[in-house]
């Protein structure tokens, strides 16, 4: 009984559609109702890209006169929702959409309106464990609506944002840059990336850099195997802290942010600030300049310090990120970003050699051999 009370408004829905188009009751009186063979859209939430979804109304005859009609964000019919589909959804924030086109029209003669228009948008920023849901109804002076077509729902919610990683154990990535003006003399810079350590036990595990110039690690000679440590030119960060270890056979968020001119360097563990503090250099170079001082991902100096695990989201950029910034797009951003200068989101198994930077600036990565892929939900519920 539960399932088919959950199904009714389609089922309602159906019946109401087949009954507007049979013209042969006499006591049938032409009316209005929303158009569609169903009275919610569901939308998976991948990024935070700006859609636009339209609504029509329709006659089942031909409407004698012209007919205007308006449709409205209707937030008391949430409940309604929520009761014929067992949902515990909520409203959709009002910063999430806008009426492009609310005002409608069947002219004479028709049987459609043109389309009313919705915009949404910052739908990435939402909670992915809520199911948002905005109603909308329609409303017309000059027909009667039909009650049970009349109210639409749209309804969003999140979905798996990475569904491909790249396998790092014993590999590498090479970056030769399109863009050498832009990773030259930076006075700001951002590294991070969503790593899955199956295990460490080694010196020195890379995530991404050049040795002896600027490198983003985990571990060192005296150091926890476990610890991110950032070596540079002139020195390293942070010191040794056996709690700041990251753990294995889990995905986590790293990175670090540097600024040339404050000296500030930040480390940063699933967007919480994990260490803060200075070093003494100028700006970061790190276009490579030798076979052996060459940007790479997942190694540095020999082949015995690869990174053995999965990676996923790796970006470089030529700006400070906030916090704020960093622990809100840990598993997707937008290539366009201002400052994003490397973008490699490992995701196209297709492509086993070459990960392809989605920032279109041609700042590719070549794998040494080909990467192996696996298959993954992210993030995990």
């Amino acid at each position: 009984m539960k399932k088919l009370f959950k199904y009714f408004p389609v089922l309602a829905a159906a019946l109401l559609m087949a009954a507007c188009q049979n013209n042969d009751e006499a006591d049938f009186t032409s009316k209005a109702f929303i158009d569609g063979k169903t009275f919610t859209s569901e939308t998976i939430i991948k990024d935070a890209s700006t859609m636009v979804k339209s609504l029509k109304l329709s006659t089942s005859r031909p409407a004698e006169k012209e007919l205007n009609a308006t449709f409205a964000p209707a937030p008391q019919l949430l409940e309604t929702y929520n009761k014929a589909y067992y949902g515990h959804a909520v409203l959709l924030p009002d910063t999430c959409y806008k009426v492009l086109v609310g005002e409608v029209k069947i002219n004479q003669g028709s049987v459609k309106s043109n389309e009313a228009r919705f915009e949404f948008s910052k739908l990435g920023d939402l909670d992915r464990s809520t199911t948002y849901v905005l109603p909308v109804t329609v409303d017309c002076k000059d027909i009667e609506v039909l009650q049970a077509a009349k109210n639409y729902y749209f309804v969003f919610r999140a979905g798996a944002l990475i569904n491909v990683v790249a396998d790092m154990s014993k590999n590498y990535l090479q970056v030769d840059w399109k863009t050498p003006d832009l990773v030259t003399d930076m006075h700001q810079i951002t590294m991070e990336a969503l790593i899955y350590p199956r295990e460490f036990g080694k010196l020195i595990s890379t995530i991404m850099g050049i040795e002896g110039n600027f490198l983003m690690r985990i571990g060192d000679a005296g150091f926890p195997d476990n610890q991110i440590q950032i070596a540079t030119r002139s020195g390293n960060f942070p010191d040794y802290d056996s709690n700041k270890g990251l753990l294995t056979k889990r995905w986590q968020h790293v990175a670090m942010t540097y600024n040339a001119d404050t000296r500030e360097v930040k480390v940063y563990v699933n967007g919480m600030l994990q260490s803060h503090g200075t070093l003494r250099m100028g700006t970061v170079t790190i276009k490579g300049d030798s076979p052996d001082r060459m940007f790479l991902i997942g190694k540095s100096y020999d082949d015995a310090r690869w990174f053995e695990g999965n990676m996923s989201e790796v970006r470089v950029w030529n700006v400070v990120r906030t916090q704020e910034e960093i622990a809100g797009h840990i598993y997707s951003v937008d290539p366009k970003t201002p400052g994003l200068v490397g973008y490699w989101k490992m995701d196209d198994s297709s492509s086993p050699n070459i990960v392809k930077d989605a920032t279109g600036n041609g700042n590719d990565a070549k794998a040494d051999k080909p990467l192996p892929w696996h298959n993954v939900s992210l993030p995990e519920k």
